[in-house]
């Protein structure tokens, strides 16, 4: 515990810069390493490589996917590496029968996870940068991920007493989902008061409690979801790059539903 603390105070400030001041370049290329991170800690877990190139398709495709968005090119670019991946790993699996080595279909799917689907959620952080009043919208998912899991863990920790997910999340109480939902909404609400005062924003309230909501559901799914991977696949953490933390997907698997949710919400209803 005192490992993850020291590792989130030095790197929480950090992201906090980039996501804030910096130009939505900065937090694109943050972005796209993470991604490629991800794409080689899921392809790992699920075993759904088909040897070291797959790996390196996915990376690749995963730096690309959010500069794509960047340049405002999303949809082109994302049509493009999902067709190229499926291209590529059709090839591969076709040069692997001819040879009669062994390849499932199951190796296909899990690169365009790794190099596509996933990378696509997370560029949604580039999206709501690049938004009028980004540098506060992009904040909305960290505000929504940050205080659902701690809510969740606190309250699970100090009031928890019926397990929620005994199976996928041992961990997990029904107390602690509810405090999760209860701390993203008064973090919300706790952020829009300080828009209404340090800005000239018109803020609504009642949006951003509803974008708290939705924000702390998507983070929980996000984190059982990839939980389930983990016991499905039979193993503890993604990986060890973060200190305290695992692996990189171990750290941002609830951003991943988090983001591309705040940025669906955004888009059909503004809070200021």
């Amino acid at each position: 515990m005192k490992t993850r603390i020291i590792v989130a105070a030095i790197f929480v400030p950090i992201l906090f810069v980039i996501l804030f001041f910096m130009p939505p370049v900065w937090l694109t290329a943050v972005v796209a390493v993470i991604g490629a991170f991800i794409a080689f800690e899921f392809l790992r877990a699920v075993k759904g490589a088909f040897g070291a190139r797959a790996y390196v398709y996915a990376a690749v495709a995963a730096v690309i996917v959010p500069f794509g968005f960047y340049f405002r090119l999303g949809t082109v670019t994302l049509r493009a590496v999902t067709l190229l991946l499926f291209a590529v790993m059709a090839a591969e699996g076709i040069a692997a029968y001819e040879k009669e080595r062994a390849f499932g279909l199951e190796k296909i799917l899990p690169v365009l996870v790794a190099g596509a689907v996933l990378p696509f959620f997370l560029s949604s952080l580039v999206s709501l940068k690049m938004m009028q009043n980004g540098r506060f919208y992009v904040l909305l998912p960290i505000i929504a991920a940050f205080l659902s899991d701690s809510g969740a863990y606190f309250a699970g920790l100090f009031l928890g007493k019926r397990k929620a997910f005994p199976r996928v999340s041992p961990n997990k109480t029904l107390e602690g989902c509810v405090g999760g939902l209860v701390c993203a909404v008064a973090g919300m609400l706790i952020y829009g008061g300080i828009l209404a005062l340090a800005t000239e924003l018109k803020v609504n309230f009642l949006t951003l409690a509803v974008y708290g909501v939705f924000g702390s559901l998507a983070t929980q799914l996000g984190d059982l979801a990839f939980s389930l991977i983990k016991r499905l696949c039979g193993v503890k953490d993604y990986g060890n790059l973060i200190p305290g933390h695992g692996g990189m997907l171990d750290r941002f698997d609830s951003m991943s539903f988090a983001a591309p949710t705040l940025l669906l919400l955004v888009t059909v209803w503004r809070a200021f």
